[in-house]
């Protein structure tokens, strides 16, 4: 449980910054090259392979050389056990959005009764 637990807080980790994000879409459209990911960032490689690095630790990157460049590469596994975290929560909030909806109907049909007997 508690490698699973480091697992994700790695993987959220990593999706809390914006560059990190705006890396794996572009990933996300197939393998490039460092300079190629931070060319739309107007940062230095150094930069880029910094944020890479936290992506490449949380299991969403991975890199082979070919030549002279690194090409990367999305590895979505972890982002999977994300979105399987985040379900869980999902299903909790629209239960209790579900109950509040037949609350608020029944009120209004209640409050509806109420003005109807008044007139």
């Amino acid at each position: 449980m508690v490698n699973k637990s480091r697992r994700l807080d790695a993987t959220f980790g990593a999706l809390a910054d914006p560059t990190r994000r705006a890396i794996l879409l572009a990933l996300m459209r197939g393998q490039s090259s460092v300079t190629e990911l931070a060319r739309p960032h107007r940062m230095s490689l150094p930069a880029v392979m910094k944020h890479l690095r936290v992506l490449q630790q949380a299991g969403l990157v991975s890199q082979r050389k070919v030549g002279r460049s690194r090409r990367c590469r999305l590895v979505a596994r972890p982002l999977k056990s994300a979105e399987n975290w985040i379900s869980q929560y999902r299903a909790f909030w629209e239960n209790h959005f579900d109950a509040l909806e037949r609350y608020l109907n029944q009120t209004t049909e209640e409050e509806k009764s109420e003005w109807s007997k008044s007139k």
